[in-house]
């Protein structure tokens, strides 16, 4: 049996090369391995990278990107019988996260799995409670509803070429496809055993971004779920205040007294918006949600563009 590790990039050369050394360490028995990078437009080493460990390069332009857009990419170039999805700031914990994973899939019991996340000593602390609690120590082999993360998960090559992921959604499109799964009758599991560092080196706004383009996302998995401003404060008190107990009897509250009002608020105030947002995304919008470092700089050249006179700024440029 394949294995196929689907790769999505985008500038991640920080991380790519510990992960990529990581792989063809993995204990996976009699299977094989291949490996596939999507990436949208790195400009750092990112490229250099992957080339030097001889992995699969496909490409997605910009303009057509979308987190299920470039995963059906790399899906769709794919040999293996199983595909696992693994973020390119996601570091496997031990030499059997990839067997594990995909052992459910294999079995027959599962047709898409997802493994644990866990934080690393530079993971901010409230996200680190986040982890601690949608990726508990214990396996679920026949999870009810259809939570899922592609950050860390396995998916049977059958059932992708089943269903695909959803190229319109700004994000979560993993649980999109869970549970089009679950709704006919497959099983999505929960593997403890296939842990990954998952790090995330945000500043502030793109916490929020993150936070708003899935809640843009939740709308179209879940209608029926409405935050008010009053639903924002509740948890924003609530979740900070769960956090500052937990780091004064971890003795470390007055670090992280303010980055955890600060994670908690983005969180929050991130999820409120994107849950009264209802407008197609424009080309710029979908700029700020994928692409949220370039954000400033693209709307500072419009601005400067009408500011001269020169006419109106194309909006499709990417």
């Amino acid at each position: 049996m394949l294995i196929s590790v689907v790769i999505r990039t985008l500038n991640e050369e920080k991380y790519l090369d510990e992960l990529l050394s990581s792989l063809p360490t993995q204990d996976i028995g009699n299977n094989g391995l291949e490996i596939i990078l999507v990436d949208s437009g790195s400009t750092d080493g990112t490229l250099a990278i992957a080339k030097k460990h001889h992995v699969k390069i496909t490409h997605i332009n910009k303009a057509e990107f979308s987190f299920g857009g470039s995963l059906n990419k790399g899906c769709d170039v794919s040999n293996g019988d199983v595909l696992v999805f693994l973020s390119g700031h996601c570091i496997p914990c031990h030499n059997r996260v990839l067997i594990n994973l995909c052992q459910p899939i294999i079995n027959g019991l599962a047709a898409y799995t997802y493994g644990r996340q866990v934080g690393r000593d530079s993971s901010k602390y409230s996200e680190q409670r986040v982890f601690a609690k949608y990726f508990p120590d214990s396996c679920i082999n026949q999870q009810e509803g259809f939570f899922c993360n592609n950050a860390n998960a396995a998916l049977s090559h059958s059932i992708y070429q089943q269903y695909r992921f959803d190229e319109s959604l700004t994000g979560l499109e993993d649980m999109f496809l869970a549970k089009q799964v679950t709704e006919g009758g497959g099983n999505v599991a929960y593997v403890s055993t296939a842990p990954v560092y998952h790090i995330h080196d945000e500043q502030w706004p793109s916490v929020r971004l993150r936070y708003q383009r899935e809640a843009i996302a939740l709308q179209k998995i879940m209608p029926e779920v409405h935050m008010s401003f009053l639903d924002f404060l509740r948890c924003l008190v609530n979740s900070t205040l769960g956090d500052l107990r937990a780091a004064m009897r971890e003795k470390v509250l007055f670090q992280e007294f303010i980055p955890i009002f600060l994670f908690r608020f983005n969180q929050y105030w991130g999820g409120y918006l994107g849950n009264h947002e209802h407008r197609q995304l424009s080309a710029i919008a979908k700029r700020r949600y994928f692409y949220p470092n370039e954000a400033v700089s693209k709307t500072r050249e419009i601005y400067e563009q009408k500011e001269l006179g020169s006419g109106s700024a194309n909006e499709s440029e990417q």
